[in-house]
């Protein structure tokens, strides 16, 4: 219910803002319908956001997806036969740029289905054929029918594909016979969507009754009614880099090489069958997670959850019937994986692990506890960690460690950041333990609550601490969701967000390839768990739109490390409320003039720790009308580094800023900037009288400090 709650809440806050003038425009996609279609076939779709005038075309992450315009608003959306089975990134581009993603489904082996009005009631249900994707849309108080054939025996899946979409609706799903009895009903088994699985026990006609409970009409879903395979998960989710494993499949309809399972989910069985899977060889080396299906299926809102993941999905082929309608998540490592082994229930009855150790496990049964015994090398520190919400899995999973004496000597649950609208914020633990050499220790992995069944997976890393750096980029800024847009002659910049592993912090470098030419970012330097990048373009800059590349460097020790930065967008417009996922593409554009800029002279200074430098702030005024005074603020300082705010006054064009580095602080490079805010005459038609005011925010150009010890007395 709270979680119900919050989401209606989120709406609320979606809808409300949605009017706000406060910024320059930016395109916000808000709504896109339908949202899938099958490959090699052509569709038309609407078009619903915020400053959306003059978008011409759309922007998707596959070549195989192109749009044409029909007319204002609408688009016809081709979708070439070789397109995978996914989910699939599409863009707004116009006069303000490129706007944040929406998703948009391919599938193959369903047929296209649009929803048919009247169809609120049982008798004017819409008859649609097994093996559908229905693409229909939330009719606020109102409720969908739809009716199919299914034959005795027949298995059959009902999956209704919202949230997992960027749609913004809470669905409830019901099935029933043609008398109308309830035979079965779910809601929140993927996040906020429902699915049903059933067994037709006669020959006839069935009924699904659709409902969405934020009562928000207009919001689109898909619908997917097939007998076609459908994985609920695989088995061990670990995989060694490179190498070859077999993977217990569960899920319906698997075919005729699948047996029975004694697993079992709402007291319906599963079957299995094991598959051959090999791991790519190149994920760990940039620290990657590849995706078919972007991991929107957390149980809770989309979060940011595999920004900590090194890994891919994969979709199983199941012999004679074909490829699997999910795709599951695979974590990647670098040594061997173990298999949890029962029975390890007890404390007097742990399976025995040695270091560094993978282990892939389960809480079969509710209330399951799964015992480890490790004994360490050396004195020191070891990392545990545990993945589960990050590879699917449903359970909260809570690690405590116990000596021989059964005294706890340490307990890990949650971690990850939240910053601004990015939630990488996890019920996966993770901590460092200190043990002793030749000392034997019992590690306990637990359900918080004590669930348990075939959807509640787990994998336990337990090693000696080594150097590992999870970096992430989204513009966060309000108001959103949004995207990175450079008006000419200024600057636009994105949040990045760092998780260093195993309790080891440092230094690391951020630095851009790919930019068009008029597009700058200088190497940004930072030891912060967030820093801003700023990028800036010339005044004189084309108009661009499209994909760059952000890239992180770091040295702990001997050990360097190069990691892509990994993109993400703000799904709805609300603030830290689980609202971020992870995109393919880092996306920018470069749009008109803007109407003032901000330099920070000189942009490399050096300065001894316990000192103050004075830097002089230059704008530069593009818009003849503009006059108004620009108030500065720190832009994401380090805490160690002080600058009052500031302003410079109304028809001027310079400011001396104070920067304060405190005693103590560590030795290098710190690259940051200051935030301008003016209010400007603006409106969005170029020759209109009235202009009023309208908050401007711009980052200045970046200034790298190189702070130095002072001399040693």
């Amino acid at each position: 219910m709270a979680s119900r709650i919050l989401r209606c809440w989120l709406l609320l806050c979606v809808f409300s803002t949605a009017s706000i003038r406060a910024e320059l425009p930016i395109a916000r996609f808000d709504r896109l319908s339908p949202i899938g279609a099958a490959a090699g076939s052509t569709t038309e779709v609407e078009i619903l956001g915020g400053d959306i005038e003059d978008v011409k075309s759309l922007m998707f992450d596959h070549p195989g997806l192109k749009a044409e315009l029909v007319k204002e608003r609408f688009f016809k959306v081709s979708v070439a036969a070789d397109v995978p089975t996914g989910t699939f990134d599409v863009r707004l581009v116009g006069r303000f740029g490129v706007s944040n993603p929406r998703l948009f489904a391919v599938s193959h082996g369903l047929a296209d289905v649009a929803e048919v009005e009247p169809n609120n009631e049982p008798e004017k249900a819409q008859l649609v054929p097994v093996n559908s994707a229905i693409n229909g849309s939330s009719d606020q108080n109102g409720e969908d029918w739809f009716r199919f054939e299914a034959k005795r025996g027949q298995r059959v899946t009902v999956d209704c594909f919202a949230t997992r979409l960027d749609s913004t609706m809470d669905g409830t799903l019901t099935l029933t016979n043609k008398t109308g009895k309830p035979l079965a009903s779910n809601s929140d088994y993927y996040g906020a969507d429902p699915f049903l699985d059933f067994v037709a026990l006669e020959d006839g006609e069935f009924f699904v009754k659709f409902h969405d409970l934020t009562f928000n009409g207009g919001a689109p879903y898909r619908l997917v009614i097939s007998d076609r395979p459908h994985v609920e998960n695989v088995f061990p989710r670990a995989i060694t880099s490179g190498q070859s494993t077999t993977l217990t499949v569960l899920g319906r309809n698997l075919g005729s090489g699948a047996k029975k399972s004694t697993a079992q989910i709402h007291d319906t069985p599963l079957h299995e069958i094991t598959l051959p899977v090999t791991a790519p060889e190149d994920l760990l080396e940039l620290g990657l997670y590849r995706f078919l299906e972007h991991p929107t299926d957390h149980a809770f809102l989309p979060t940011a959850g595999t920004c900590t993941l090194n890994g891919f999905q994969v979709r199983p082929e199941l012999p004679g019937v074909g490829a699997s309608l999910t795709a599951q998540r695979m974590l990647v490592v670098n040594q061997p994986v173990m298999i949890e082994a029962e029975p390890n229930n007890e404390f007097d009855k742990p399976q025995p692990i040695s270091l560094p150790a993978i282990v892939s496990g389960r809480f079969d049964q509710p209330r399951d506890a799964d015992w480890y015994e490790v004994t360490v090398p050396e004195n020191g520190q070891y990392a545990v960690e545990v993945y589960s919400e990050r590879i699917s899995g449903r359970a909260d999973p809570v690690v405590v460690a116990f000596d021989e004496k059964r005294n706890r000597v340490g307990e890990f649950d949650d971690f990850g950041h939240r910053q601004n609208a990015f939630d990488g914020h996890l019920r996966d633990p993770v901590g460092m333990l200190s043990l002793n050499k030749d000392q034997k220790y019992r590690i306990l992995v637990q359900e918080r609550y004590g669930r348990g069944g075939p959807r509640y997976q787990y994998v336990l890393s337990l090693r000696k601490p080594q150097p590992s750096l999870f970096v992430a980029a989204m513009h966060s800024q309000n108001p959103g969701p949004g995207h990175v847009t450079l008006w000419k002659g200024a600057t636009a910049y994105l949040d990045i967000v760092t998780h260093f592993g195993d309790g080891q912090a440092g230094p690391y470098t951020i630095t851009a390839e790919g930019l068009p030419p008029g597009v700058h970012a200088a190497p940004t330097t930072s030891d912060n768990q967030q820093v801003t990048f700023v990028l800036w373009s010339d005044e004189n800059a084309a108009d661009f739109a499209g994909p760059i590349k952000l890239f992180a460097d770091a040295k702990f020790g001997e050990t360097t490390l190069r990691r892509e930065v990994r993109p993400y967008t703000r799904v709805w417009n609300a603030a830290n409320l689980n609202s971020s996922r992870p995109t393919r593409e880092q996306i920018i554009s470069v749009r008109e003039r803007a109407p003032y800029s901000l330099e920070l002279v000189p942009n490399e200074i050096t300065i001894e720790a316990g000192k103050t430098i004075e830097l002089k702030l230059q704008a530069k005024r593009y818009w003849p009308e503009f006059t108004n005074s620009i108030n500065v603020i720190p832009l994401s300082f380090k805490g160690n580094f002080q600058m009052p705010n500031s302003m410079i006054a109304a028809n001027t064009n310079d400011i001396t800023l104070r920067i304060t580095v405190q005693a103590g602080t560590r030795p290098g490079d710190y690259t940051m900037s200051v935030l301008g805010q003016a209010q400007v005459p603006f409106n969005k038609t170029a020759d209109a009288k009235d202009r009023p005011n309208t908050l401007v925010s711009m980052a200045s150009r970046p200034v790298t400090i190189k702070v130095t010890e002072p001399p040693k007395k």
